[in-house]
């Protein structure tokens, strides 16, 4: 017994699964990125994807151990013989005119279309089944898809990882325009990431950080991929993608500084200890370095050009994985501050505070010549209280004109003039030169139309009410109140009060 002992135990560290002998190498990976980029409208954008990469042939091999891929996706890919499957929950709408293009672009709402593979005969089962699933995972609406707002495009959605042949008769699409995106949907969507939360990039995904902003789009991607340069096998890959907008007059204060404490609330402090890849690329292209108006605090180590959507553009690499980035500075808050504001123009902005102070817009600009320039502001009406409608609502509401206050080049030189014996007109906006002079215009009060209630309800439930009180407290009021008296019946008839009448003529006493 005692020389079988060591024999044992030998073979047990061969067999343990994570044995320095026949421990088998992870066939998948996970790579996670942000892409912060500072959008023309003085704006930020950040970008969230997390990809998945998972060395294996789902429909084949029946794989029952899941690592990094969620076992909730690949089962569904298993069983309902998935080409492809890419889902977006969009809240907002991206502004293309303000903001230029987007990586991914969504519509509003949840979209869903996905490829089924050529070994589907009942194709609108599948997908039927499918979507019932996936309302269950991300706790969406999407069992609401059915045949009525069901398509099959022919040309509009190809596939995006590896196809032999585009039958688009193995293609579904639909979307809900409806559908809101709230924490409920976020929430099983940071579940499937394998570091959830906790650590990595995904601690920046606080919820109410980024549904406080202009536009927020989240995405569930699945392909098949080449695993190697002859592509003769093939892997799966699973993109989750993030992106959203920050008002910089929110998160900045009407500033174009920013940093990822102020748009998230929360710092890096470690990389996910899983993801073999963990960097944050910052959009620096637009920002030259002679120009000295930028600063990117800490500073990059290294940068990185491409062509992205065709143009060519400049970031700065920050490397989580490097010891040294995070290590220093115990976390990492990128910054990027404005060192001087831009000579062109700088907009100061007030917002409004509901029934305390007005919106404040101030810009300070230079106008060449023989142009036109077209401020336009976006709103979005609301009600009012009740109580705070003017007598003519349907008239209409007036903003306050705008105030344009200009220092306009002058054609005649002017000689220097005593001020005080000056007539009056001459002397309201004096000028140190003759070269340019101060004007001050005003443009019209803007009516605005807003939602108006009918006020002739409430007024006529008001007096229907009233009548009903009226008649009910009065005939209550008059039971409680009245005195009622006996009378006693009077003796005689009418003919003994004709008889009594003539003997009073004739002198004789009544009867």
């Amino acid at each position: 017994m005692a020389a079988a002992m060591p024999v044992a135990l030998v073979v047990l560290l061969l067999l343990w699964p994570g044995g320095p002998v026949l421990a088998e190498a992870p066939r998948d990976s996970l790579r996670e990125e942000l892409v912060i980029t500072p959008l023309p409208s003085g704006d930020v954008a950040a970008t969230f994807q997390f990809r998945t990469r998972w060395d294996s042939e789902l429909q084949r091999e029946g794989v029952s151990h899941y690592r990094l891929f969620p076992k909730a996706l690949g089962q569904l890919i298993s069983k309902y013989s998935l080409r492809e499957l890419h889902l977006s929950f969009t809240q907002g709408f991206w502004r293309t005119r303000y903001w230029g293009p987007p990586f991914l672009q969504a519509p509003s709402g949840a979209e869903l279309w996905v490829w089924f593979q050529e070994t589907v005969t009942d194709v609108d089962k599948s997908w039927k089944e499918l979507s019932n699933i996936l309302s269950g995972i991300f706790c969406a609406s999407l069992n609401f898809i059915d045949s009525t707002n069901t398509v099959t495009p022919t040309a509009s959605f190809k596939p995006l990882g590896l196809a032999n042949d585009t039958d688009h008769y193995f293609l579904r699409y639909a979307v809900l325009p409806r559908e809101v995106v709230c924490t409920e949907n976020l929430t099983p969507w940071k579940k499937l990431l394998p570091c959830s939360s906790k650590a990595g990039l995904s601690v920046l995904l606080k919820a109410d950080r980024l549904f406080h902003t202009s536009y927020h789009s989240q995405a569930v991607h699945i392909r098949p991929v080449c695993r190697n340069a002859r592509c003769t096998s093939i892997s799966w890959e699973l993109r989750q993608t993030l992106s959203v907008v920050f008002d910089a007059f929110i998160t900045g204060q009407g500033k174009k500084d920013w940093s990822l404490f102020r748009m998230f609330s929360r710092t890096l402090t470690e990389p996910c200890p899983l993801a073999s890849e963990s960097r944050v690329y910052v959009d620096i292209t637009n920002y030259s370095q002679d120009n000295e108006t930028l600063e990117v605090n800490p500073p990059p180590t290294t940068t990185y050009q491409d062509v992205i959507l065709g143009t060519r553009r400049t970031y700065a690499v920050y490397d989580l994985l490097d010891t040294a980035m995070i290590n220093n500075s115990r976390n990492l808050n990128l910054q990027l501050k404005w060192k001087k504001p831009p000579e062109n123009g700088y907009i100061h902005y007030q917002p409004a505070q509901d029934r305390l102070q007005p919106h404040l817009l101030e810009m300070l600009i230079q106008l060449p010549a023989n142009s036109v320039t077209k401020v336009s502001i976006q709103f979005e009406r609301a009600l009012l209280k009740w109580t705070e409608y003017t007598p003519d609502p349907n008239h209409g509401f007036y903003v306050s004109p705008s105030v344009l206050s200009a220092l306009v080049p002058s054609v005649v030189a002017a000689k220097p003039v005593n001020w005080e014996e000056s007539p009056l007109f001459n002397t309201l906006f004096p000028v140190s030169d003759g070269s340019s002079y101060f004007v001050r215009l005003y443009t019209e009060p803007l009516l605005v139309n807003l939602p108006t209630p009918d006020f002739s309800m409430p007024y006529n439930v008001i007096c229907l009410t009233c009548t009903v009180v009226a008649v009910c407290y009065g005939s209550f009021y008059n039971l409680l109140t009245r005195t009622f008296h006996i009378e006693e019946p009077s003796t005689g008839g009418l003919a003994k009060r004709l008889a009594n009448l003539i003997r009073r003529t004739r002198g004789v006493p009544p009867l």
